[in-house]
Parts: C-alpha cells; structure tokens; sequence
C-alpha cells in the first residue's frame, strides 16, 4: 500500500501480512499476539481484533483447527467485546491509570482562579459500558502518581497494577509494564458511540469505558438510557460491494430465508436472506450501485 492509495472491494483487500517465527508453536503465538497488541491501522476496518481472538483460543493454540474452525466457533459472527481476556480488571485498571495521566494534564493548566483550582483525587469508578444500557461498575483507586516515571499503583477489586508508561496523551500504542511484565495497548478517546469514552484494547479483547469521580458515577447511573434506532425494518449491507441483484419487487411478501439480494465482494457473491417474514416498503439501492458497510438496500413495510 501507499499513501493516498485506495482499498479496493472488488480483489484482494490484503493491506498487510505479519510474519513472526518463534523456537516452538506458543513462543510463536505469543509473539504474533504482542505484535498484534501495537499494530495499529485507522481509517479501514481491519481483521486485527478477529486475529487476535483467534490466536487465543484454546484449540488453535493446541493445533485442533481446520477449514471448518470459523463456521464452528464464529457462527453468529464475531464481536471484540465478547472475547474473553485472562485477566479482564486489567483492562479496567488501565483506563484508569490513563484517566488519571489526563487528569494530570488538565490539573496543570495555567490561569486557573485561585482557590478553585483542578484537584485529583485517588478514588474513582470505571464504568465499563455494555449493550443495550448493561453497564458494570468498578472501583478503582489510583494511587502513588508519579508524572515524569509515568507510574502508578492502581487497586482494582482487591487486585494490585503497578502500571508504568511514557505513552504521550493522544498516543494509540501504549507500550509499558505492569507488574513488572512488559505490555501493549492500544488506547483511544472518543471513536466509540460515546465520545466521551476510552477504548481499550489488548489480546484481542476491547472494552470502551468511561472514568468518573464516585459523586459522577452516581450521577451518571440517573441518566436514562437511549435506545438505538430500530433497524430490523432495513436490509442493510453487511459489507462494501457491488449490489449485483435485487431478487425482490416493493410489495413483494417475503418469508424467513427467502433470498433478498446479492453483494459481490472479492470475487465472491455473497447472498443476503430475509431474517424474518415481512413485506418489502421500498427498494433504497440499485442494482450496479456500490455500497459501503451499513448502507440500506431496501425498507420493509
């Protein structure tokens, strides 16, 4: 690839190939899945997060895989939210400690009125959010800062992390140690659906929190929770492709399984069913048209 490049749907969209070798199968692992923590791509969606879950399951690490390993595992389809990690208050204590560093900053901002100056405390609540409004709250202490070593000690339901970094604010690959093991991350403010929110990712797991003072977590549990649009009144595109058939008319009844339309993406047709038994309102997308993720190809009555 190349700067400026576009990413094409209709052939090959590898941007990338990592290659790591190892003296055995999991020193091997291991190393792809360090390298993975700090291989950043932005702009495109990408299959790290899948890659990473891959390369930490159970069966693959033991060599139990074959053809059929993704339809077997992956059949509702893949979600970095749900991959488990090894020690998931990890990831919680370092949305904290970078919270912390944040705060740090804002603590030193010059001109402040005297007497109501920015004060940090110690005590704070990682709101991990979950679907449809499911949350889990978690106390957090952060003690022991230190700016210029970029250190502290944070406890996280009973579990101690000494957490050490020089990651500038603003820095997706955070690399440092905790615990006196040597780990990366890749930290971002502001991409998920709440902007406000700190998203982190490590071994193929992701979360996106957020960090109050524990007078605004109460707070924040008092505010109602929204839900998302209704879509299942939509076909949308699962992938960008060429819509190279629309098999159905406005009006048309259509039953559960019923084929819908087709997407041509990387010289494969893709076939997209009716979920459930409806009628079709309005046709949105046109045979021949391009499509991106997402984008609705026809209504439902």
């Amino acid at each position: 690839v190349y700067e400026g490049g576009e990413i094409p749907m209709y052939y090959d969209s590898m941007i990338a190939k990592l290659i790591v070798h190892g003296t055995d199968r999991n020193d091997a692992i291991a190393k792809m899945r360090a390298a993975l923590n700090g291989f950043v791509i932005r702009g495109i969606s990408s299959n790290i997060p899948f890659q990473a879950a891959l390369l930490a399951h159970p069966k693959f690490v033991t060599g139990q895989f074959n053809t059929g390993f993704i339809a077997e595992h992956y059949a509702k389809g893949f979600s970095a939210e749900d991959v488990p990690h090894d020690d998931p208050d990890f990831l919680v204590a370092l949305a904290a400690f970078m919270h912390r560093r944040y705060r740090a900053r804002a603590s030193g901002i010059s001109g402040q009125l005297a007497g109501h100056e920015v004060k940090v405390g110690e005590q704070f609540v990682v709101v991990t959010l979950g679907h449809e409004g499911q949350n889990q709250q978690a106390q957090v202490m952060v003690s022991d800062f230190e700016g210029k070593s970029g250190s502290s000690a944070v406890m996280v339901g009973g579990k101690s992390y000494q957490i050490s970094s020089n990651a500038t604010l603003g820095q997706i690959r955070v690399q440092g140690s905790c615990n006196g093991q040597g780990f990366t991350a890749q930290v971002e403010r502001g991409v998920g659906k709440n902007p406000l929110a700190l998203r982190i990712a490590h071994n193929g797991t992701q979360i996106d929190a957020m960090v109050f003072s524990p007078l605004g977590a109460q707070l924040y549990q008092l505010m109602p929770y929204k839900a998302p649009p209704d879509l299942s009144k939509y076909l949308l595109s699962p992938m960008p492709g060429l819509l190279v058939d629309v098999a159905v008319q406005p009006g048309q009844t259509v039953q559960a399984g019923e084929k819908l339309a087709v997407i041509e993406a990387m010289k494969m047709e893709n076939i997209l069913f009716a979920a459930q038994d409806g009628v079709v309102g309005k046709i949105v997308a046109g045979k021949g048209e391009s499509l991106t993720v997402d984008q609705v190809i026809l209504e439902f009555q």
